[in-house]
């Protein structure tokens, strides 16, 4: 499932594609002609991302899309023509291109989501949806107040959307490792500060991801170059430390990889670096 820096990224390439011209709006599929008739030929005034969530406006209307596990968003901007689409595209944007004599379009297929809603709908999505560390602005003391009081593991209330916006699988891995936390402790036995580092990490990641379009999370001294390894080959791309390495040698330490399944996903750690938590108090 993309993480959030996807959908934020997502959301500023159709404004700067889109943003303020009118455009074409259809469902060759089928599923959304309802809903696309009526914003069809108005303007797009912008588009922006909650967490999983992107919503493109057109006034008092949003089309709110969540791309679920397989859904994508393709933008091709500056085309010389419009081909017919090709297999089940839910939502079609057709509008005028940069350049002269060209058009630009985007295909929605295989979203989760993808309906027309209010305003007030738009507020209920983001009302039940944790702070998101890519707006500008967030509280992290919204999820702390989550946290603190949980019994459940940190690793599972990470990917909780209505804890935390827009982490996933991956950055969820990897802010744990860097923060030497094992994905199982209670969220109840963290420290506000421990919380707030993990939250300034992700801050910094997930912008990152949203300006690279991919998510690096090793540290200087533990890149290829540094370490004279290998890049690492995924279909994720990016350098990170625990995720999908299970049984490879830890960057830091050596130590094999461990996964578990938590809650229908993999968790990912270094058993040498993320010690299982004790308390003191019954050591």
């Amino acid at each position: 499932m993309p993480e959030g820096h996807t959908l934020h990224r997502l959301a500023g390439d159709i404004e700067s594609v889109f943003g303020g011209r009118l455009v074409r709006v259809g469902s060759p599929q089928g599923r959304f002609a309802d809903s696309a008739a009526l914003v069809d030929g108005h303007l797009l005034e912008g588009a922006e991302a909650w967490g999983k969530h992107l919503f493109v406006s057109f006034g008092d209307r949003f089309v709110h899309v969540h791309l679920g596990l397989y859904g994508k968003f393709d933008l091709h901007p500056d085309v010389d023509e419009v081909p017919p689409p090709v297999g089940q595209v839910r939502l079609r944007l057709v509008g005028p291109g940069g350049e002269p004599g060209t058009t630009s379009y985007a295909d929605l297929r295989g979203a989760t989501t993808c309906e027309l809603v209010t305003a007030g709908q738009r507020d209920a999505v983001v009302a039940r949806s944790g702070p998101d560390p890519i707006r500008a602005g967030a509280d992290p003391m919204l999820a702390w107040e989550r946290i603190r009081r949980s019994r459940a593991p940190i690793g599972g209330l990470l990917m909780d959307q209505s804890v935390l916006a827009g982490v996933g699988n991956v950055y969820r891995a990897e802010v744990l490792f860097r923060h030497r936390m094992h994905p199982l402790r209670p969220g109840h036995t963290l420290r506000v500060g421990q919380w707030l580092a993990m939250w300034d990490d992700l801050v910094a990641l997930m912008a990152e991801g949203v300006r690279t379009g991919r998510i690096d999370t090793v540290r200087p001294e533990h890149t290829p170059e540094a370490m004279g390894r290998p890049p690492r080959v995924d279909d994720h791309g990016g350098e990170v430390y625990v995720y999908r390495r299970t049984a490879q040698g830890c960057h830091v330490c050596g130590s094999s990889i461990r996964t578990e399944v938590l809650q229908g996903r993999n968790l990912f750690w270094c058993p040498q670096c993320q010690r299982t938590f004790r308390s003191r108090a019954v050591q």
